[in-house]
């Protein structure tokens, strides 16, 4: 199994819209800044459950066939209430908001079908998959199926923050939103969605969930299924650094004014396209799970020195950006306007992208080292921040790298034994692990139908669920 590209998602939605017409649609959402088509396929809703058959699963797989029905005269097709704002509940699944993170639309398509063979948590609930909310950049990003850590990052992309579809509103005016962002908000305020799920992945770790509101007891099915799975679950996850966690790798994002709201991010989550969900009391998860798995991020044991430890990693963070960052310095001619300049199409964006996230770490390397370091932290938390910061250099340079190698430039060759090298120290110190896509996918799905299934057994505190 390998990742779908936005085209081959559009074209199996399509064969599964064409196969169950009845129960299946398939429709435009918008379009993004190059003009692709930003799909969205629609699973309609069955009749709500009888109190004798009110259960939702919460993922685990079941023999095909054993519940299997035809879907009931009168149920709502494609459309009815599961297809737009009506009185029945939705639920929205977005893929693809971060280019380098293809799982998701892998794992959307997967749901899509699994729900058409088990229809239970359709009952009263229409399902609707955003397949791809960045074609553009998934285009960018070229690796269907990764063989080690340096053969992911040769074809690298992520955009800058405010490119990203979810990030774009908490770092730009309204008024220079991306239209790919817009799509989703405007998709957003169609469905009203119960519960929101944006899909996401990490390079090398472990499998966690953040949640903009708490949703009760997911910890347990998510756990279970990472363990059938051997997915380590990430404890300490840098993403949710000092976030309210209810189990472990369930992380809560913290109220407005709490001291961990932004810890080592420069963007305001709370402005992002997960919380716009909140405005219909929707709830919204953030499920990642990882390509390549390492231990050492499921490990709770204490720390016994964070704060050197930090020290040490925001020293290395600094030193490999000052590397990448001279690098780009002896590439800066390239960039003024003249003949030649910018031939690859790709290399703007790229350069945009790797001009940001060096533009990043200085902060993060002094919020490393300032007063706010953890004195406490986990083994797992360490490594995690360990991880971080090696991507962060990893990453602008292998997109600085496909830039110079375009354009035979000189520094091209010694960049590339740096990317090359950092890969390798990367996959040995963690141990790098690949998971299977299949894993990767089925992991997502039973922690997405266990979120749905936790959220409606939990009632009207959670939401309007």
């Amino acid at each position: 199994m390998c990742y779908p590209t936005p085209q081959e998602l559009g074209l199996a939605a399509r064969a599964l819209a064409d196969e169950h017409p009845a129960e299946v649609r398939l429709r435009q959402a918008g379009a993004s800044r190059a003009g692709q088509p930003i799909w969205v396929l629609s699973v309609a809703p069955t009749p709500p459950a009888g109190p004798a058959d009110a259960h939702v699963p919460d993922g685990e797989d079941r023999p095909h066939g054993a519940d299997r029905a035809d879907r009931p005269d009168g149920a709502d097709g494609p459309g009815g209430d599961g297809g737009g704002g009506g009185g029945g509940r939705n639920v929205l699944v977005v893929a693809g908001a971060h280019a380098n993170e293809p799982v998701g639309g892998a794992t959307a398509l997967s749901l899509a079908r699994r729900l058409l063979r088990d229809p239970a948590p359709r009952a009263g609930c229409g399902w609707h998959f955003l397949l791809c909310a960045d074609p553009d950049g998934a285009d960018l990003h070229r690796t269907p199926r990764p063989y080690s850590l340096l053969d992911y990052h040769r074809y690298f992309f992520r955009p800058p923050g405010p490119e990203q579809p979810e990030w774009a509103p908490s770092l730009l005016p309204a008024d220079r939103l991306p239209p790919e962002t817009l799509a989703l908000l405007a998709l957003i305020d169609e469905l009203r969605p119960v519960l929101q799920v944006s899909l996401h992945a990490t390079d090398l770790g472990g499998s966690w969930v953040q949640l903009t509101r708490d949703i009760p007891g997911l910890a347990e099915p998510f756990a279970k299924s990472a363990a059938d799975l051997r997915i380590p679950v990430e404890n300490g996850a840098s993403d949710a650094a000092g976030w309210p966690s209810p189990g472990p790798g369930i992380f809560v994002i913290p109220e407005p004014g709490s001291e961990a709201a932004g810890a080592f991010h420069p963007e305001d989550t709370r402005l992002s396209t997960w919380y716009h969900a909140h405005r219909y009391d929707g709830t919204t998860a953030i499920v990642e799970v990882p390509m390549w798995a390492s231990d050492l991020v499921d490990d709770p044991a204490p720390h016994p020195d964070p704060r050197g430890a930090l020290r040490v990693l925001a020293g290395r963070l600094t030193a490999d950006a000052a590397l990448v960052a001279a690098a780009r310095e002896r590439a800066r001619s390239r960039d003024r306007p003249g003949p030649g300049a910018h031939e690859d199409p790709a290399a703007a964006a790229l350069l945009r992208a790797v001009d940001w996230t060096l533009a990043l770490i200085p902060r993060i390397a002094v919020e490393w080292t300032g007063p706010g370091a953890p004195a406490e932290a986990t083994a797992a938390y360490i490594a995690s921040i360990d991880a971080f910061g090696r991507r962060l250099s990893l990453r602008a340079a292998a997109m600085l790298l496909r830039v110079l190698r375009a354009e035979g430039h000189p520094a091209a060759p010694g960049l590339d034994r740096l990317v090359t090298g950092w890969c390798e120290e990367f996959a040995a110190r963690f141990g790098a692990r690949w998971i299977p896509v299949a894993t990767q996918v089925e992991h997502q799905s039973r922690t997405v139908l266990a979120a749905y299934a936790r959220l409606v057994a939990a009632g009207p505190s959670t939401g309007r669920a």
